[in-house]
């Protein structure tokens, strides 16, 4: 089992001056659910190497066991400083490919030819594309056939209530939940902040942070 993980190499939040990155929890869970399970895991992102980590997902009230877990793991944290190029990675040989969030996404991947290149071709292929909090912005651009990749499916990413408790609804350059549903999406949500997970055919969304790790669970329920 094969299974392909990209993430952001976007590090600026806006014009805040902040810095952002990918999500540490919402690359950990997933990365030893999958780990667990016995897959092989390819890391890639558009830069390649170290992606940024936003550092919020690094202050002590947001550690998880899977991130503290990655922290004393210096296999893992090798593999993650050196990510493979996405411009190099092709859907052949893959099983499934699965996006981590963070905000990172919003700005480089959502707009990546590569990416969007990537995941259509996994769709073609019928094979599994999961995405959690704000890395369904990937399916921003994307599309099967002659329609957008998420139209009429049952999806989830980071709410705009979410977006909007963090402050952030004017810095981000578009809100999750209001681009999946003008790609005519079926947007879906549970509770801020809770595990909230959508699976339709072989495209399945988490909502938030604390839907990592079941999203990629339903991902290997896929597989």
């Amino acid at each position: 089992m094969n299974i392909l993980m990209i993430l952001t190499s976007h590090d600026q939040l806006g014009d805040t001056g902040e810095k952002t990155g990918f999500w540490l929890e919402e690359f950990a869970a997933p990365y030893y659910a999958l780990k667990d399970a016995g897959a092989q895991i390819t890391l890639a992102s558009p830069k390649g190497g170290q992606p940024p980590l936003d550092p919020k997902s690094d202050a002590e009230d947001a550690q998880t066991e899977a991130t503290k877990r990655f922290k004393a793991d210096p296999d893992a944290r090798a593999a993650l400083a050196a990510t493979e190029l996405l411009s190099e990675q092709t859907a052949q040989g893959f099983d499934a490919v699965f996006y981590p969030g963070g905000h990172g996404p919003l700005w480089d991947l959502a707009e990546d030819k590569d990416s969007i290149r990537l995941i259509e071709s996994f769709a073609q292929a019928d094979l599994p594309i999961g995405a959690v909090c704000h890395a369904p912005a990937i399916f921003k651009h994307t599309k099967l056939g002659d329609k957008p990749l998420v139209a009429g499916k049952k999806v989830t990413g980071f709410s705009n209530s979410e977006e909007d408790a963090v402050g952030l609804t004017q810095v981000v350059p578009f809100l999750v939940e209001d681009m999946l549903k003008a790609n005519g999406g079926v947007y879906l949500s549970g509770d801020d902040w809770a595990s909230f997970v959508t699976t339709d055919g072989k495209l399945v969304t988490g909502q938030n942070p604390a839907s990592s790790e079941e999203a990629a669970q339903k991902l290997l329920a896929l597989l």
